[in-house]
């Protein structure tokens, strides 16, 4: 029973082992294809278009809703030790630094990383993919580099949207129903932002946009058993996006903050 359990272990590290080289390869050939011609512009566009444009909504309304959230639940705790006045310095830290990117990611996961395996996987299990090679058409040039690099340039877009939004909640709660002065709230903000937070928000972002369109493709790419196998390849691909994007998080907090 004790060896049983060995084993089995020992088989999961294997394969999580396998499966990590084996995605480091995948995103190291789709990489290398963003410097090599031909270059499909167009395809680019319409990647960054459906991830920036389409995205933006979601991640508004969350960004909003989180920085209320934020303020109100600030107020409560600093209350207690008569430090209501640092609420605006944590609501607009914790948004660019943390909650800004990793949100707006979440969201994206759920929305793009599905998509993504759908598409590539309906692809795959339909034959498609080996048609693009019939036609001498490289699959990972034409389907999985615009997605890499569309995805890492729009992220960190939506994320400065999330930031100013973020922020605003924060603002409109704290100046309509916590009674601050809008023009401190605004100045202790202001005050207390440095570029540095900005910055590392903005590296994130740009990390876990590369993070989910890669698994989003990967999953898609590799899906097999029809419907079925589309179907799980879409699940996974957002759940190991969403692990993946917690995991990146702390590794760059530690990488910018860490003293």
């Amino acid at each position: 029973m004790v060896l049983d359990g060995i084993a089995a272990i020992g088989r999961g590290v294997i394969g999580v082992t396998r499966d990590l080289g084996a995605v480091t390869l995948f995103a190291a050939e789709a990489v290398s294809h963003l410097v090599r011609p031909p270059f499909y512009g167009r395809i680019l566009l319409r990647h960054f278009i459906e991830i920036a444009y389409f995205s933006l909504p979601v991640v508004a309304l969350t960004a909003v809703f989180t920085g209320m959230v934020l303020a109100l639940q600030s107020y409560t705790g600093f209350a207690r030790f008569n430090a209501e006045g640092a609420v605006a310095n944590v609501v607009v830290l914790s948004i660019t630094r943390e909650l800004g990117p990793v949100l707006a990611g979440l969201m994206v996961a759920g929305r793009i990383g599905a998509a993504f395996a759908a598409e590539i996987g309906t692809m795959r299990v339909t034959d498609q993919i080996d048609a693009l090679t019939t036609l001498s058409t490289n699959p990972m040039k034409y389907l999985v580099a615009p997605r890499l690099l569309a995805a890492s340039i729009a992220l960190p877009l939506l994320v400065v949207v999330a930031d100013i939004l973020g922020v605003m909640g924060g603002w409109l709660i704290g100046s309509v129903r916590l009674g601050f002065a809008s023009q401190s709230y605004l100045s202790a903000t202001f005050n207390f932002l440095q570029f540095a937070d900005v910055l590392s928000g903005l590296v994130k972002a740009a990390a876990f946009g590369f993070v989910i369109a890669l698994m989003g493709c990967w999953c898609g790419y590799h899906s097999r058993g029809g419907a079925q196998g589309v179907g799980g390849a879409t699940t996974t691909a957002v759940v190991a996006s969403s692990i993946l994007i917690l995991a990146f998080d702390y590794v760059l907090t530690e990488l910018f903050f860490a003293r």
